[in-house]
């Protein structure tokens, strides 16, 4: 197509130049005249055409240069854009790594508690009684599973060979049961429960290890693990973009122990963005028996957002104010036993504890204090309509789900499951706390 363009413009220049030399021929100039007109008008019309094409040429490459430029730019702002991208992945990384370190670390403490529960029994070999609260989380956790409240124990030694052979081989499980919103029933959160495997896979319950994990301190640790799996859970319903709550039960040992609650602080500082995710629930009678270091402590973990919960309520009389001081937005009432306060008076009908409050109104009461009802072990449909019509928001019992084991390919995306090594001299004081803790890397 350019050979054909020139060819034209050659040929269209040959006859501009014949035209005026003959016109001059003829006009009398002669044949001199003619021959030089049209060698003049052939240079002429050639050079025009080179200024022209180099005009063009120029505005071309000009028009080129223009459009590496602007690739060039786009290309720099990618490379800046993907610069600033790998900065952030980095720094998520970094931040994840500070984080695991933190969730490790926790683990760590198992293996002073143990070593210390193993001196305490050694000094003290006659009878290890369970203490009011062993009794208090034994009962509770039974209630929750249909298990009896008093189970046949090996003696307090054979126990403790038991249960500290099954944290060091790490045979402790998560369970989890859900608690719906009614009356849609869609799970909005679960509440957590720990179980021990003995070495023939049978599962401890709570009443048989307590009764020698809470007189040797062990209850902080086994707290600890539970907080510990439920971090792991819910930073695995985080990927999944799933923003439903763990319950997570903590014992009033763990919130007045001095020596491990700022270790169990500083886990939860490093990872305060679960705060709304995670829920710390208390009985009420440990709650009511609270000292100022136990408060003191609740307000700390409170400081940095995260929420508590009251079970096992018997006493409907509440302090509100004092629920609402404490952070409680939770309270679990069973559901049986709500049902029974029922009573009519004077053609209303009423709660027994407060008299003085429609029963319908009670949930709406809670409310002005920013505490949501929880009716926990619902067994039968009965239950459930007669709890809607006390406007119950959610719901927790066997008829909407039995507490459940997490699969441990769940957990191991997590993190490795953490492990007790075998119980060394005890220390005490800061130096526990530091052999307890020593920072490593994780893999979690």
């Amino acid at each position: 197509m350019r050979r054909l363009t020139l060819g034209l413009l050659c040929g269209t220049y040959l006859c501009l130049s014949l035209i005026v030399a003959l016109t001059l021929w003829r006009n009398g100039g002669g044949w001199g005249a003619g021959v030089a007109a049209l060698v003049g008008g052939l240079g002429l019309c050639f050079a025009f055409h080179g200024l022209i094409e180099r005009a063009l040429e120029t505005t071309a490459i000009k028009g080129e240069v223009g459009d590496i430029r602007e690739a060039h730019r786009i290309l720099l702002d990618q490379v800046e854009a993907l610069d600033a991208r790998v900065n952030e992945m980095f720094e998520a990384v970094a931040q994840d790594a500070s984080r695991n370190d933190s969730l490790v670390d926790e683990v760590h403490m198992l293996e002073g508690l143990v070593a210390r529960m193993q001196e305490q029994l050694d000094e003290r070999p006659a009878t290890l009684a369970p203490s009011f609260a062993a009794r208090f989380h034994a009962a509770a956790e039974g209630a929750v599973f249909g298990a009896p409240s008093v189970v046949a124990a090996p003696r307090a030694p054979d126990l403790l060979d038991v249960v500290q052979e099954a944290l060091s081989a790490g045979r402790v499980d998560l369970y989890l049961q859900p608690i719906v919103a009614l009356p849609q029933r869609r799970t909005t959160y679960y509440e957590s429960f720990s179980r021990l495997r003995d070495e023939t896979g049978r599962v401890m319950m709570p009443a048989e290890y307590l009764s020698v994990a809470e007189p040797g301190g062990l209850v902080t640790a086994i707290d600890n693990l539970l907080l510990f799996r439920c971090v792991q859970i819910v930073r695995r319903l985080a990927k999944q973009d799933r923003k439903i709550g763990i319950f997570c039960n903590v014992s009033m040992a763990s919130l007045g122990d001095e020596s491990f609650f700022p270790q169990f602080l500083e886990l939860l500082t490093a990872n305060r963005d679960l705060a709304g995710s995670l829920i710390f629930e208390i009985g009420q009678a440990a709650f009511d028996q609270r000292g100022s270091v136990e408060a003191r402590n609740m307000g700390k973990l409170a400081d940095l957002g995260f929420r508590f919960s009251l079970d096992k309520v018997s006493e409907l009389d509440l302090d509100w104010q004092d629920l609402a001081r404490s952070d409680v937005k939770f309270l679990k009432i069973g559901a049986q036993k709500l049902l029974d306060e029922l009573v009519e008076k004077d053609g209303l009908m009423v709660l027994a504890s407060l008299p003085d409050l429609a029963a319908e109104d009670f949930v709406q009461f809670a409310g002005r204090y920013a505490v949501q009802v929880v009716a926990e072990k619902v067994e039968n449909e009965r239950q459930v309509a007669e709890l809607l019509d006390l406007d119950l928001g959610f719901g927790q019992g066997h008829l909407f789900g039995e507490p459940r084991a997490i699969k441990e390919a769940v957990l191991s995306e997590a993190g490795p499951p953490p492990t007790v090594a075998t119980p060394r001299p005890t220390l005490t004081g800061a130096d526990a706390m530091r052999e307890a803790f020593p920072r490593r890397a994780s893999g979690f």
